[in-house]
């Protein structure tokens, strides 16, 4: 039995600042202790309920922030970036369950830290639906027969999964009292329920269901900036919406992250453009 794990920093418990979820912070290496311990409860719960294999992909940022060797050292570790399925990548379609740990709201929600990839999208629909980044990579494991069995991180996004994903539990670690702000549980607290939430979720696989996929999706990406949305042009076959919005489709959940992540760093592009220059 495999499981796969993505780990995020921004719903981690502690965790509610960009001086922490930002590589160069002061708060960053807590916060990269803290996530590493939430990621390790949640590999030792999947092996608690029998896992022969756990493969756990670092999803923050530029995706090297676990520190390895305070991780079991029986989980393979999925590092670095860019990957070719970006917070997904090594997923696989024999996996029995995925575990989301430390996720967060979408952008426009009320969340600790919320947004939807980047900073530089505004709001991504998928066939008129707005999703984040639970729900996008919810439909990549269900599009290999994977269903998710646990999320956790703020109030908000544990509520969006609660009602987007069938049978899936959920662990809360804090509560949003603003984008930048949280009422926290204590590290060891968050830990112990996560390493149980994953054994249950692992333990109870098989009453899980997977999302259903749409055969073509309608991809719409609004981005901060008109200039995010020029640089995002460049992609093929898309199409202007607006100023700041473009539309494209796609046949599956693959081409689907592809574009979300070609889009992110184009975009990033924008931003470059536009900083000083020294």
């Amino acid at each position: 039995m495999r499981v796969f794990i993505s780990i995020d920093m921004e719903g981690v418990a502690g965790v509610a600042t960009l001086d922490q979820a930002v590589r160069g912070g002061t708060g960053y290496p807590l916060a990269q202790r803290l996530m590493t311990a939430e990621a390790d409860a949640a590999i030792r719960g999947a092996f608690d309920a029998g896992a022969e294999e756990v493969v756990i992909n670092d999803s923050h940022g530029s995706m090297d922030n676990l520190l390895h060797a305070d991780l079991d050292p029986r989980a393979q570790v999925v590092t670095g970036s860019p990957k070719p399925l970006a917070m997904m990548q090594g997923i696989t379609e024999g996996d029995a369950v995925a575990l989301f740990i430390g996720y967060h709201a979408a952008a426009g929600e009320q969340g600790v830290l919320a947004h939807s990839f980047s900073g530089s999208f505004r709001e991504i629909r998928v066939n008129g639906a707005p999703v984040g980044e639970l729900e996008v990579n919810a439909l990549h494991a269900a599009s290999l027969g994977v269903p998710v069995g646990l999320v956790t991180g703020d109030e908000l996004v544990c509520a969006t999964a609660a009602k987007a994903l069938p049978g899936v539990l959920t662990v809360p670690v804090k509560r949003a009292a603003g984008f930048h702000a949280a009422t926290s549980s204590h590290p060891s607290v968050a830990t112990e329920r996560i390493r149980a939430a994953a054994r249950d979720a692992v333990s109870g696989r098989a009453g899980l269901e997977c999302l259903p996929v749409p055969d073509n999706l309608r991809v719409e990406i609004d981005f901060t900036t008109p200039l995010a949305c020029d640089y995002a042009m460049y992609v093929p076959e898309a199409r202007r919406l607006s100023g700041v919005g473009l539309v494209r489709e796609v046949a599956g959940t693959v081409d689907l992250i592809r574009l979300i992540s070609t889009c992110l760093y184009l975009s990033a592009q924008a931003t470059a453009t536009v900083s000083p220059r020294r």
